[in-house]
């Protein structure tokens, strides 16, 4: 089975190095899911570190029941990686990350922050769902994070750490990165300029063409 997904392992894996490579991820902290046809997606391992990851610390998993057909441990937050990938059609990968600025507001609150302070928020982003802090690798979590990310592309977790989705791997570094970026000019810029809200309604319904 591992062997007919040889080439989307590998890129799974080099794409693991590149979220830590851009610093969105501490140790053994963030995790990774991909889709690899209707049927399976894969996971990072349990207790794996995605700066060094390798393709034995990978799990293969159902989306329709959840179980790993490759004798791996998939990440403890396996559960709202397989729900989002079977709720959104238009997502094939999910990112739950802990990058260190964009943590930070995690550890606030974050409500009281308007992060569109650069074009790339509301064009690739828009307002992000906030979800209460739940523990971790709980079902509870699994139900309101996949909830939360019904018709958003990013969650705030309180005092946990995001998750973003997107078509495929630069489209969620890409959200994570910016996202960062913008928490970075919050905590580090004391008096920090936003974009008009003409400016936010535009660009949030692509009616600028605007491309990084």
């Amino acid at each position: 089975m591992q062997n007919k997904y040889n080439q989307q392992i590998k890129d799974f894996v080099n794409t693991c190095h590149k979220i830590a490579d851009y610093n969105l991820v501490q140790c053994s902290s963030g995790n990774l899911s991909y889709r690899l046809d209707e049927n399976l997606a894969v996971l990072s391992a349990s207790g794996s570190w995605l700066a060094d990851i390798t393709e034995d610390q990978v799990a293969i998993c159902s989306l329709n029941d959840g179980k790993c057909i490759n004798e791996k441990t998939p990440t403890a937050e396996s559960t709202f990686h397989l729900q989002i990938l079977k709720q959104r059609q238009d997502v094939n990968v999910v990112l739950h990350f802990q990058s260190p600025f964009a943590t930070a507001i995690t550890c606030g609150n974050p409500d009281d922050y308007n992060f569109n302070l650069i074009p790339e928020i509301p064009y690739y982003i828009d307002p992000p769902a906030v979800v209460d802090y739940l523990p971790p690798g709980s079902q509870q979590l699994a139900d309101t994070v996949t909830d939360a990310l019904k018709d958003k592309d990013l969650a705030i977790l309180r005092n946990h750490g995001l998750v973003t989705v997107g078509k495929d791997f630069n489209d969620v570094i890409q959200k994570a990165c910016f996202f960062e970026l913008a928490c970075r000019i919050l905590l580090l810029q004391d008096n920090p300029a936003f974009l008009t809200q003409k400016d936010v309604v535009n660009l949030s319904k692509g009616l600028v063409k605007y491309k990084t």
